[in-house]
């Protein structure tokens, strides 16, 4: 993340007030979502209508005197401050800790906000994170669908090393089963770390903070345990739970059985967490703030969870970072599900670190990337950065002895320990000359092991390697690079996905989002743009733009490459090689003059094939998907009860990765949308595959849409998921530790949206709630928590099958009715005008998240005929066609929320229609194709000119458009003209055109009549006047 600066470099104060002013507009609505939090001390009687906020000021300051500022300047009654009495009182902090009465926390708030030090003022959430014991089951954030106490977090990443893995996300086990190509051995010895011990590097006069549950002062594990801090509400230092022991342990321990990596660490533990594991962001700032003022080196955060939004966090470990204090973080425990990055760990200027097993194996429990931060405009970075042996690895206990424990964050003080080795082999007079977080990054990634087979979003760089680090510190001359530093689609599956689809003339832009990490300084330019040298003329068909950060804080920033083919490009079969070049430039150094610069290159090796046929292209539409955080997106399916969020991004390459595989094993080629419909030319693509999405819709889009399939013969597959309001209603949960009602922003699908969509063509979803399993040409699918089909045209195919209705108005319906269980509709396919169309009810079987089953035979069928009119025997059998439509009112069809603030989390609501650079590069800053552009005529290169109001689309055949009229001019009458008798009209269709019709022939009738009479009047003198001649 950065901010640009021309020509300055800007302080790392002044850049965080910046920063946190660009991503306010993704603050959520404190009034729909965000939850307030009372802080354990506050849950007597006398306390329970109040809540604790973090004020956050624009400059540091004592506590006393920012106190002192909000009495004298605040005239609202109603609040009050909170002492903080921790070791960092003593030193200036940015916030203070407020609590305010519920009843007036309106006004007070924002009397509080437009004081002109007052950065912003946020809910204290908190953190829970359970940590196992001999006796406790791995717990997340939701048991059974109810919320525990505490901030929203994925699931405790710590679990014991037993036999069996239990994943609370999956509904699953995963039997590990300990077959071990060694015995337990030291990790250190696994690392080598043994050959630096005799070298003299163990670790001396490193600091090391960790974060964590505490550790008892005379723990014989440890020789130099410089300093405990307790920073929760409870009166304790020690360590009660066993966690920071362990941690602590694995990075610093010098017990025989159980080695850490650099004995002689100073060891600074920083209790964080209560016995019962419990967290607060005021907490962790007030730590934050002393480990900035206590100079540490590095640091280590064995938590996680989804919200990287939670700013006063994310903010102050930016600033963290920018005071060169090298941060540490286990990327989590969500794995194998892909879109599981847990934050800090996700961020850029922190090492990111997943879980392996002695085999090189990614470990079954270790999240995958990609990051979801930039998704759905963008794509996500490459985490983790790299990977470490997280099974069985022995550690401290809580007194004496040793044990075994797995997880991510195992490896994670496994990385933490190499790091405080690392650092210690550099003189300490030179130490914050040389490192930072970003060249402790560079030597990491530079120096992992690449393993065979996991791809980088599974390994990031690889495996770490002590001994490669070790040698690229040695000789470290700072300076910036690009991670990943090669893009090569010959490199499968390293690679994936990129190496799993060549690029095309004609396909959306294929992005490649890379970190920039500048070792050079915490601030960072680059100068000039950044420049694609090919290395043959083959490589001029490549055309690249770049989007990047101008800036470059805290000592990382981002370089995307928006690539596309050149259409003189359509027939090239081959491989284009070539450098990307981005030149970095810093502030001098200590005792330097100039500034320093540096020369970043990133390689490609892209594999380029003729334009595939319309028929074999399919565009997935990431830009009306909706996640988690900044709204409660509930999952898709209900019978998920301990994971009730859907945040994993609902990305072809994240949680629908499997998909993506499979389509590409079927010679489809599939890309993603970023932007809204009208920014997609329909002519190009055999289906627009719309899959779980959570947004409305632009008008412009729908009108397009109907053009597309109509007149442009594009095939739409729609799958969707359950939507009730009643249901909706039911998910509330009050938080007892954030003390608000979070209430689900839409279903799983937003099925009034999707409505909207479909109407042109008489089809529309109803708010059943369906769940069951079916049979179809000897395919078993389990249908989970999906939506029924409520209106469908006559001629149409519907499959219906017997399911339960489990939504809250169909519970009551089947008390009644115990015995009996009707049919109902969740597929239907038609074809409408060129286009033909399919929906289906239920997209868990497309999502590797939840899946039971998978219906990719379904959507292989679904494609065959959307794309090639192929008609599947058992899908349309005669059978199923029906005579008459299935219709429902308008008032029983589903309605929108009005107690949502939907636009707080819409791309669409309140916000300007515009094509995004996701999408050609023609129509970028547009409005996109078929519709007016801006205001006037724009003629976008490689097209004809044309008229506003015909579109793009209508110049493909004009002499079929004037047979049957125009669309664009006939809105209402369009439909008649629809190629296909199987898709007559609902009365939606036919009553608009009638009535229209009526009044001009009525009108015609009126002027005729008139005519008529001034003829009979003119007749009778003119024959007079000729008589008399």
């Amino acid at each position: 993340m950065a901010m640009y600066a021309a020509g300055t470099y800007l302080c790392p104060s002044l850049l965080v007030a910046l920063l946190s002013l660009s991503l306010l507009h993704l603050k959520p609505d404190l009034s729909s979502l965000k939850s307030v939090n009372l802080t354990p001390s506050q849950t007597e009687t006398d306390r329970s209508n109040w809540t604790n906020y973090v004020v956050r000021f624009t400059r540091y300051k004592l506590a006393g005197d920012h106190r002192t500022f909000l009495e004298s300047s605040v005239q609202s009654r109603g609040w009050q401050w909170i002492q903080r009495r921790n070791p960092a009182a003593r030193f200036p902090t940015d916030f203070g800790l407020v609590s305010v009465e519920d009843s007036v926390k309106e006004v007070v708030i924002k009397e509080i906000e437009r004081l002109d030090f007052v950065k912003d003022v946020n809910v204290d959430s908190a953190y829970k994170r359970n940590v196992l014991q001999e006796s406790q089951r791995r717990l997340g954030a939701f048991v059974d669908g109810k919320k525990r106490p505490g901030k929203i977090f994925t699931s405790m990443s710590f679990s014991e090393g037993e036999d069996e893995h239990h994943s609370q996300i999956s509904n699953s086990s995963i039997h590990w089963g300990r077959h071990l190509l060694m015995q337990r051995s030291q990790v250190t010895s696994l690392f080598g770390a043994d050959a630096l011990w005799r070298k003299g590097y163990t670790g001396k006069k490193v600091k090391m903070a960790i974060f964590d549950t505490g550790i008892r002062a005379d723990h014989p594990h440890f020789r130099n345990i410089k300093e405990r801090t307790n920073w929760t509400n409870e009166d304790t230092l020690n360590d009660n739970l066993g966690h920071g022991t362990f941690v602590a342990g694995v990075i610093a321990g010098i017990d025989g059985e159980c080695l850490g990596f650099a004995p002689d660490t100073e060891i600074y533990a920083y209790r964080v967490f209560t016995d019962a594991q419990v967290s607060y962001t005021s907490w962790f700032l007030d730590a934050f703030n002393y480990a900035i003022a206590m100079k540490m080196d590095v640091l280590n955060l064995s938590i996680g969870g989804p919200d990287y939004l939670d700013l006063p966090f994310v903010e102050k470990v930016w600033e963290l970072t920018a005071n060169n204090i090298i941060m540490v973080s286990a990327i989590g425990n969500d794995g194998p599900l892909y879109g599981t990055l847990n934050n800090p760990a996700d961020q850029s200027d922190v090492i990111g670190v997943g879980g392996i097993d002695y085999s090189d194996h990614i470990a079954s429990f270790s999240s995958r990337g990609m990051s979801t931060w930039e998704i759905p405009h963008g794509y996500g970075r490459v985490k983790p950065d790299v990977v470490a042996y997280g099974r069985d690895i022995m550690g401290s206990k809580i007194s004496t002895g040793c044990k075994s424990l797995s997880g991510t964050s195992v490896a994670s003080p496994v990385v933490a320990g190499v790091v405080c080795l690392l650092v210690s082999i550099i003189p300490e007079s030179k130490r914050k000359e040389i490192l930072n977080p970003a060249s402790m990054k560079q030597a990491l990634v530079e120096g992992a092991a690449k393993l065979s087979g996991p791809n980088m979003y599974e390994q990031g760089a690889g495996r770490v390697n002590l001994l490669e680090s070790y040698e690229i510190l040695k000789s470290y001359e700072p300076r910036a690079s690009i991670f990943p530093g090669v893009l090569d689609h010959t490199d499968c599956p390293y690679s994936w996905p990129f190496c799993r689809q060549p690029l095309y003339a004609g396909a959306m832009p294929v992005i490649f989002n890379t970190t920039i990490l500048n070792g050079m300084g915490v601030v960072g330019r680059l100068e000039g743009s950044p420049t694609w040298h090919p290395l043959t003329d083959d490589g001029n068909l490549l055309s690249i733009h770049f989007t990047y950060s101008k800036v470059i804080w805290p000592w990382s920033g981002y370089l995307a490459l928006h690539m596309q083919i050149k259409e003189e490009g359509a027939q090239f079969s081959g491989v284009i090689e070539g450098n990307v070049t981005v030149k970095v430039s810093s502030p001098p150094g200590q005792g330097e003059k100039i500034p320093r610069r540096s020369t970043c290159v990133l390689q490609l090796k892209l594999k380029v094939v003729p334009t595939p046929p319309r028929s074999k292209r399919i565009l997935w539409d990431q830009f009306h998907s909706i996640k988690y955080p900044p709204g409660y997106i509930p999952r898709d399916s209900l019978d998920v009860r301990n994971d009730i969020l859907d945040w994993h991004g609902d990305h072809l390459h994240t949680n629908f990765h499997l998909l993506f595989n499979m389509l590409r094993d079927s010679g489809y080629y599939i890309e993603t949308l970023g932007s809204p419909l009208t920014c997609f030319d329909a002519r190009q693509y055999g289906t627009l595959l719309l899959v779980d999405l959570e947004d409305e819709y632009f008008e412009e889009e729908i009108e397009k849409l109907r053009i597309d399939v109509i007149n442009s013969g594009l095939g739409l597959a729609v799958f969707a998921d359950w939507y009730n309001v009643d249901t909706m209603v039911k998910m509330r949960f009050f938080d007892d530790n954030t003390r608000s009602w979070w209430t689900p922003v839409t279903g799983g699908a937003n099925i009034p949206a999707l409505n909207n969509l479909l109407a042109p063509f008489g089809i529309a979803f109803g708010d059943k709630i369906l769940n069951g399993d079916f049979s179809m040409d000897g395919e078993q699918t389990r249908y989970a928590s999906g939506a029924d089909i409520a209106r469908f045209p006559a001629g149409g195919y519907i499959h219906s099958f017997p399911f339960q209705d489990t939504s809250e108005s169909g519970a009551t319906q089947n008390v009644l009715l115990t015995n009996s269980m009707g049919d109902s509709p969740i597929l239907g396919l038609i074809g409408a005008g060129q286009g033909r169309i399919a929906v289906y009810g239920d997209s868990n079987c497309l999502d590797s998240s939840h899946m039971v089953t998978n219906c990719y035979w379904l959507l292989s069928k679904i494609l065959d005929f959307t794309n090639g009119n192929i008609k599947d025997p058992v899908l349309f059998s005669p059978s199923v066609k029906q005579d008459k439509p299935l219709f429902l009112e308008d008032n029983q069809l589903p309605s929108r929320r009005t107690d949502v603030n939907f636009s707080t989390y819409s791309h669409v609501v309140e916000k300007d229609l515009v094509c995004g650079n996701d999408s050609r590069f023609e129509v970028w800053g547009t409005k996109g194709y078929n519709i007016q552009v801006l205001g006037r005529n724009k003629v976008l290169p490689g097209y004809p000119v044309i008229d506003v109001g015909r579109g793009l689309n209508s110049t493909s055949d004009g002499s079929k458009l004037r047979e049957k009229g125009n669309i664009d001019g006939n809105r209402y009458l369009s439909g008649l003209y629809w190629d296909e008798v199987d898709a007559p009209l609902v009365p939606s269709h036919w009553l608009a055109p009638a009535v229209i019709t009526l009044a001009g022939i009525l009108l015609f009738l009126s002027f005729w009549r008139i005519r008529q009479r001034r003829r009979r009047r003119r007749k009778g003198p003119a024959s007079g006047r000729l008589g008399n001649i």
